[in-house]
């Protein structure tokens, strides 16, 4: 086998090791050695930490929302320590990311991924996760609705990276999460223009 096939398996594995990572559900995993009730049947129905948050306390959001950014930062910490092309590096965000919103092992049932996204920004490039994590804390201040941060901070991550870090794969790759993540807002986003979104410390819906 050539240098270029080993090279080609081993960034195609890690591509694919990164969507199974991401499909670790920390929420339910929380939740169920916690011995609560399961976040994707009650609440809001999402497996996030503000659900979790809602439903069950601090301890297990925040336990959920290490858990959700340790395995963004986790498959790029290795594609940078295997030294993998930009592109790969850019599509093991991707597949983490997608992992997350659709979990192999939960019944693709995932979460809306703002907590992975800010992993996976940290694992890209450490000032695109500050930059996104420092948006989503001042809108989360000033507002205090956690889809809304998320919402402006997902609207702000591609000039983020392009001024950060101005590569046409990771722009792309940011990119497009950062619109899958608004997508998986809908729902939310209309709960804001009509007025009945629960803002953070609301407690239990």
């Amino acid at each position: 086998m050539t240098d270029s096939n080993t090279l080609m398996i081993v960034n195609i594995a890690l591509v694919l090791i990164a969507y199974f990572v991401g499909s670790i559900s920390s929420a339910v995993i929380v939740c169920k050695l916690m011995r609560l009730d399961d976040p994707r049947t009650h609440g809001s129905n999402n497996p996030g930490a503000t659900n979790v948050l809602r439903l069950h306390g601090k301890k297990a959001a925040l336990l959920t929302l290490t858990g959700d950014m340790l395995k963004g930062v986790l498959p790029l910490l290795i594609a940078h320590l295997l030294n993998v092309p930009e592109l790969v590096i850019a599509l093991t965000g991707v597949a983490t990311f997608t992992g997350h919103l659709y979990p192999v092992f939960f019944g693709f049932h995932g979460g809306k991924g703002v907590a992975t996204l800010i992993g996976i920004l940290f694992g890209i490039y450490w000032p695109l996760g500050l930059a996104f994590s420092g948006t989503w804390l001042l809108v989360a201040l000033l507002f205090r609705y956690s889809s809304l941060s998320g919402l402006v901070a997902a609207v702000l991550t591609p000039f983020y990276t392009a001024v950060l870090l101005p590569s046409v794969y990771y722009i792309a790759a940011n990119s497009l999460m950062a619109i899958i993540l608004i997508w998986r807002h809908r729902a939310n986003i209309k709960k804001l223009m009509a007025g009945t979104e629960s803002k953070i410390g609301a407690g239990k819906p």
